[in-house]
């Protein structure tokens, strides 16, 4: 029986080069599979010692930092500066390089050479959980001092066959208690530890809150959204994530571009690759804080999962941007009427 590297090399020869994820999925395999058996160049396994890890990663400089789901991919250049580590999470807190990572959701991390030198990390069940990239602006003593320190031969080899994915179920809510708890919300950190009191998905909240809290638009308005943004020089904040971290850019958007199934950000250090037909539903959803209220456009798939969400750029204790509130109401309007009809 060929093996997975001969496989992934026949595969190449028949439809030529494809992303590492479209890969596994053509193959039946996970992403890290095929990184460690060497389908994408000689791969280094690397220590997983994950605060030791991305707290050295300041010493490489300039890089690129990429988290992805299903149906949108993120990436942000820049230092990875301001990490702080707190039980069960890392926190990389810096004006580029924002991100909220859950390293118990973490399994194996491999580093690549090439012509795209990358660190990459996985979850348990082999699908990509963040990567990163060294530029032409990455302090390449630094990055290959991390490597260095952090290398070693792997001695668990990630899984070959991806894990299936049962999405939660979703029992019976109290939608009026839930809705008494989201209107008593003092911080938008608050919403996900409500959601779990309740028991309740963030697709059954947002069916049950009523339409002045979450009010269903059609998929398009999360490019609307952006779109409006860039021609009115709003600045955002754009999240994506995985059950292994989620990555924020904070700022404008401004060039955009539309390609067959995906809608882009194309910003210098900034970029958004969002799946459109990944996007089965978006609503702009109200959350009471301490400092008024605060509006986004949330984008599900079809399982309920989040693909992104997207807010006026803001920090605590500061209220909400009126030009990001007026956009969110024009582009609410305009995409509950296509809705409907």
């Amino acid at each position: 029986m060929p093996s997975l590297l001969e496989r992934h090399q026949d595969l190449t020869r028949i439809a030529g080069a494809l992303r590492a994820r479209d890969a596994a999925e053509r193959l039946a395999t996970t992403e890290a599979a095929l990184v460690a058996c060497g389908a994408f160049g000689p791969a280094c396994a690397l220590r997983p010692d994950w605060a030791g890890l991305i707290g050295a990663l300041p010493g490489a400089g300039r890089v690129m930092a990429l988290t992805r789901n299903d149906h949108a991919v993120h990436e942000r250049h820049g230092v990875y500066t301001d990490v702080s580590i707190g039980p069960g999470h890392i926190l990389v807190l810096g004006p580029e390089i924002d991100l909220r990572l859950f390293p118990a959701r973490w399994s194996h991390a491999y580093a690549l050479a090439g012509d795209r030198p990358s660190i990459q990390i996985f979850g348990r069940d082999g699908a990509s959980v963040h990567k990163v990239f060294a530029t032409d602006a990455t302090f390449r003593e630094g990055w290959d001092g991390i490597i260095a320190d952090f290398g070693i031969d792997a001695v668990e080899a990630p899984p070959e066959l991806p894990t299936p994915f049962r999405a939660a179920s979703e029992g019976p809510v109290d939608g009026v208690a839930l809705r008494e708890s989201w209107l008593a919300l003092k911080d938008t950190h608050d919403f996900f530890p409500m959601l779990r009191r309740h028991r309740a998905s963030r697709r059954q909240a947002f069916h049950l809150a009523g339409d002045d809290l979450a009010l269903r638009l059609d998929p398009r308005a999360g490019s609307a959204i952006l779109e409006g943004a860039a021609s009115g020089d709003v600045p955002v904040m754009v999240f994506v994530g995985n059950p292994g971290g989620i990555q924020i850019h904070t700022g404008p958007v401004r060039r955009l571009r539309a390609t067959p199934g995906w809608f882009n950000v194309l910003d210098p250090d900034f970029n958004l690759h969002l799946r459109e037909a990944g996007v089965s539903s978006a609503w702009r959803i109200v959350k009471p804080t301490e400092d008024g209220a605060v509006t986004s456009i949330e984008l599900l798939d079809e399982g309920g999962e989040v693909v992104a969400l997207l807010f006026g750029a803001r920090k605590p204790g500061q209220p909400e941007r009126e030009d990001w509130r007026a956009l969110v109401a024009e582009v609410a309007e305009r995409h509950v009427a296509e809705a409907v009809a």
